[in-house]
């Protein structure tokens, strides 16, 4: 089995080689080790994407806005992942961002997981009839991880999500209360052996 230490370092030369600067190859290289980590087909997925790279147009997208549709063959999944990942403080104030025509839509997915980080909040992505929840770069959450994701996308919904627990204020205070059982009373002695501590002569 490979290590993500050497799949990270394949992909950063792999991407400098089909023409991506150093710069963009690094980011490549952590996207798709934590593709592999999540146990998504990530390296699969560079592969084709940079076969077809060759043949097909892709338009390379720089300013991200609440709409983006583009009149190429598809969007660049690299390009516009790493354009996310600059303006996610500003992009994290729309409240829904579409994308028409994605290429390799989980690589994009890679540069998506990591935003979640920087910003602190969750990301909901709706692919076509597929979701996926991005949870602070620790894992993704998905309906579909078994299923063979498409060379393109043809229309990807991203939502942030407000942090909310997942419990209610009944459930806190239930469990809070069963809690306290732990707690110890001071009594007497304790507190003349802490007022007295660190005070003996011990020599």
């Amino acid at each position: 089995m490979r290590s993500l230490s050497e799949i990270e370092t394949a992909v950063k030369r792999a991407s400098r080689a089909v023409g991506y600067s150093w710069g963009n190859s690094e980011e490549v290289g952590k996207s798709i080790r934590q593709l592999e980590l999540f146990g998504f087909q990530g390296i699969k997925n560079l592969n084709k994407y940079y076969e077809d790279k060759s043949t097909k147009k892709f338009e390379d997208l720089n300013l991200i806005s609440e709409i983006n549709e583009t009149l190429s063959d598809a969007y660049c999944p690299i390009i516009l992942g790493i354009s996310f990942l600059d303006q996610i403080k500003s992009v994290e104030n729309f409240k829904i961002i579409k994308f028409k025509k994605i290429a390799y839509p989980v690589i994009f997915f890679s540069f998506l997981s990591r935003a979640s980080e920087i910003i602190g909040k969750k990301i909901l992505v709706v692919l076509d009839k597929y979701e996926f929840l991005l949870n602070f770069n620790t894992n993704i959450s998905t309906n579909s991880l078994k299923k063979k994701f498409p060379s393109k996308a043809k229309i990807v919904k991203i939502f942030f999500l407000d942090n909310k627990d997942n419990f209610t204020n009944y459930d806190w205070k239930n469990l809070y209360k069963l809690s306290e059982n732990t707690f110890v009373e001071e009594s007497d002695s304790l507190k003349e052996g802490a007022a007295g501590a660190g005070l003996n002569d011990n020599d």
